[in-house]
């Protein structure tokens, strides 16, 4: 044992508690029980020793130590990877599927959050091998902070307004208020979607919403989602019964059709509420230099 023994303890503990705040399983059953989990911790314990070894590291001057950060980046990139192919792979045998723009979300969170990791344990063995372990305590409390505050971005409910609209049938055609969502020509399967089939219009609060709720893979999000929690009323085979967003081109709202097997009203638009608003799916027109002269968009 030397003076860098119990820091460097307790920088890596830091790193792990923290990964173990940021793994959470929760309707979307990812990660999953056990042994996703295990490779996420497994993990972390490496991007909490990587950030930990960096500050004596630097102390000691050996500043070719501190290459083995480059080579951790490179590593996560391949967790990236890991989890992309993995959903994907997945995805395939979804009744809903998650759609690849929520799958790449998915992937670059788990990326992100070792580099959490890292910064977590390097600030917490800092303070501790500069001041005290009281300092290293004070600084382990601030990373934990900013890792909830990274835990997760906005949600659906920031930026959208959630209206139920029961479903109606013109002729065959299906609509949700004035949204036609598809045709079908089975009177069998128009009793089923009457009895079982909900809808709900979103309305953007403004035209940045009003362009990411245009994304289609945003709206294969709502929908994975809302039938993960609720369940679905399908199986393979079944294109009739398939839930389905589509967008009315005069105002930008989004109509969603859904086939739940638990019929919930309020759980569902607190469900859609709770979606994220993915990253790739996120646009900002009005920050565009020429949108910012003339006449306001809204």
């Amino acid at each position: 044992m030397n003076e860098y023994t119990y820091p460097i303890l307790f920088g890596v503990t830091v790193g792990i508690l923290t990964r173990l705040y940021l793994l959470k399983t929760d309707y979307r059953q990812y990660p999953t029980y056990l042994h996703g989990k295990i490779i996420h911790i497994a993990l972390g314990f490496i991007a909490a020793g990587l950030g930990t070894i960096a500050v004596p590291a630097i102390m000691e001057k050996e500043f070719a130590a501190i290459t083995f950060l480059a080579l951790a980046a490179s590593q996560f990139r391949d967790v990236r990877n890991m989890e992309r192919n993995t959903l994907n792979e997945l995805d395939r045998y979804e009744l809903v599927p998650r759609g690849k723009t929520y799958i790449e979300g998915i992937a670059i969170v788990f990326e992100g959050r070792n580099y959490l990791v890292i910064f977590a344990s390097f600030v917490s063995t800092l303070a501790y091998l500069v001041w005290n372990i009281w300092f290293g305590i004070v600084a382990a409390a601030i990373s934990f902070i900013v890792a909830r505050k990274f835990m997760s971005g906005s949600r659906l409910g920031e930026i959208v307004d959630v209206e139920y609209v029961k479903p109606h049938f013109k002729g065959a055609g299906l609509y949700v208020d004035n949204i036609y969502i598809m045709n079908i020509g089975l009177e069998a399967r128009r009793e089923e979607i009457l009895r079982y089939g909900m809808g709900f219009i979103l309305k953007p609060k403004n035209f940045n919403a009003r362009s990411t709720i245009a994304n289609l893979g945003q709206r294969q999000a709502i929908l994975h989602d809302v039938s993960t929690a609720l369940g679905v009323y399908r199986d393979s085979g079944t294109p009739a019964l398939v839930p389905l967003a589509k967008r009315d081109l005069d105002d930008g709202r989004v109509g969603i059709f859904i086939l739940p097997q638990e019929k919930d009203i309020e759980k569902a638009k607190a469900i859609i509420c709770n979606v994220p608003a993915l990253e790739n799916a996120i646009r900002m027109p009005t920050k565009s230099e020429t949108n910012q002269v003339g006449k306001v968009l809204k």
